[in-house]
């Protein structure tokens, strides 16, 4: 396989892109300056030196500012310890943190509990009943897009989480109204974010 189809190949596995926009990407960067093909291509390099993951909410952080092994959230003292959400992948963090409505701790999934057996889930399930575990929060808030996988994956772990939350008291709880059905978390806007985050349950 020759350079051009093996790149349009690798974008074509990035989310939400199908063959033809990956081609578009190719061809875009082949008509690119050069300066801006090597400043890419160092940057994507120099992800494994300056990214790390967070010990406790796997969240990926820059080191630039910081040599702990906790991302900002997680060693901001100021921040709640009495909920946490679990979200599927970092942009929703983001997502809620626009929001400005949250002020509680984080979990990252770093995927879902596929309905169906042929697709993969990367759900990080037994890290967070250790998570759980540990900091044994009052409210545990499961924030999960609302696509069939999303609620499919928000059941699962509501089982899953709900012997060790009897046991330590913790409340479980789902986003509620606001949301729209098939709706992706990290593309909410941030007024909708607040009213699904006060009409949760």
């Amino acid at each position: 396989m020759n350079a051009l189809n093996r790149l349009a190949e690798l974008f074509g596995k990035l989310p939400g892109i199908g063959p033809r926009q990956a081609k578009r990407f190719v061809y875009y960067l082949l008509q690119s300056p050069p300066a801006m093909r090597k400043e890419m291509a160092e940057l994507i390099e120099g992800l494994s030196k300056e990214v790390r993951q967070c010990e406790l909410c796997y969240r990926f952080y820059t080191t630039e500012s910081s040599n702990s092994k906790r991302c900002a959230i997680c060693a901001n003292e100021a921040r709640e310890t009495e909920s946490l959400m679990v979200v599927e992948k970092d942009v929703d963090i983001d997502a809620i943190e626009r929001s400005g409505s949250y002020k509680g701790l984080y979990f990252v999934l770093g995927g879902i509990i596929p309905v169906l057996e042929s697709k993969k889930g990367l759900a990080r399930t037994k890290e967070l009943l250790r998570a759980v575990d540990a900091r044994k929060p009052k409210e545990i808030i499961l924030a999960l897009s609302l696509t069939t996988d999303g609620e499919h994956t928000s059941d699962q772990l509501r089982e899953l989480l709900h012997p060790l939350a009897e046991k330590q008291s913790s409340k479980l709880s789902v986003l509620g109204r606001g949301l729209s059905t098939g709706s992706e978390l990290e593309y909410a806007d941030p007024e909708t974010i607040k009213s699904a985050l006060k009409g949760r349950g």
